[in-house]
């Protein structure tokens, strides 16, 4: 028996689950394989590149202020018409794309490294300290999403930072419960209970056997996830909360604009537009790599 662990604790060590090895496969040629998750690809992949080089493709200032041309429309000097202080629209829009997709993205990877750390310890010691996490979890996964980050920002103060701490503050509760739930599964598996035999440290446990098995479904979820942090943003923008002018972020944006919805329509849709893409794109890239990371999902195709 001690050989039998040894052994699997040796190839499991080396290289991870025993009874997971499968024939390799090439996961970016099935994502690129598939037509949808192609298109989320460009969608994301553009809108990105637009806000890194925003200052080269911007073809104004995006505070600069023309009284003479307020509200005009699309022309030769202003591509889409300037908004309601003589700003370029298209200006605006791209350097709007850095604050909204920035803020996001960073906060969509902070998010999943806490909830990540939470839910392997909270998973793998169980215990006292599990029956306390999990509690603040169902606190707040409770309630509306949006409620939390309204009551976190309105007592902060509105501002880009608080915005982000209160998308911190309350989002890492998802994906610690995910992460929770395929730790207490990885932890009884064969080559997990050999290592242990063989007298691993928990660090080792967590580390090298028990991180690896959930980094797929993980990228997954914040994939989607990345999406309604966009909506939240732009939500929290548009009830004035999140960044304040002259900042160019498309749900403040859209918030200066409400006032000219009749007399100049395209101030608010073309930000609604940017936004409803970036959603689109991280939504249908998300399921894009749900099909090429989940293998339960392949081997049913």
């Amino acid at each position: 028996m001690a050989g039998e662990l040894a052994a699997a604790g040796a190839v499991g060590d080396r290289y991870g689950p025993v009874e997971d090895v499968a024939p390799p496969r090439k996961p970016l040629r099935q994502l690129l394989s598939d037509p949808l998750a192609v298109t989320g690809l460009l969608l994301v992949g553009s809108l990105v590149l637009a806000a890194v080089f925003a200052p080269v493709l911007a073809p104004h200032d995006p505070a600069a202020v023309d009284a003479t041309l307020r509200l005009a429309g699309p022309s030769g000097e202003h591509l889409l018409g300037t908004d309601e202080l003589g700003r370029d629209l298209l200006s605006r829009l791209l350097f709007g794309a850095r604050w909204s997709l920035g803020i996001a993205g960073l906060a969509t990877l902070v998010v999943m490294v806490v909830g990540v750390l939470v839910g392997i310890v909270s998973g793998f010691y169980g215990g006292f300290l599990d029956t306390m996490v999990m509690r603040v979890v169902d606190v707040l996964l409770a309630f509306p999403s949006l409620v939390l980050y309204l009551a976190v920002v309105g007592t902060l103060g509105p501002g880009v930072v608080n915005v982000f701490l209160a998308l911190v503050a309350i989002s890492w509760a998802e994906y610690a419960r995910v992460v929770r739930g395929l730790v207490l599964s990885a932890r009884e598996r064969d080559f997990v209970r050999a290592s242990l035999a063989l007298g691993a440290s928990d660090r080792r446990l967590m580390i090298r056997h028990i991180a690896p098995n959930v980094v797929s479904p993980v990228v997954v979820l914040a994939s989607l996830h990345a999406g309604r942090m966009v909506l939240a943003l732009a939500a929290l923008g548009f009830f004035g909360l999140g960044a304040q002018p002259p900042t160019p972020e498309w749900g403040t944006m859209i918030n200066q604009s409400r006032l000219f919805l009749q007399s100049a329509p395209m101030l608010m849709v073309l930000p609604g537009l940017a936004i409803s893409l970036a959603v689109l794109g991280l939504n249908v890239l998300g399921d894009g790599l749900r099909d090429v990371l989940d293998p339960r999902i392949g081997r049913s195709r």
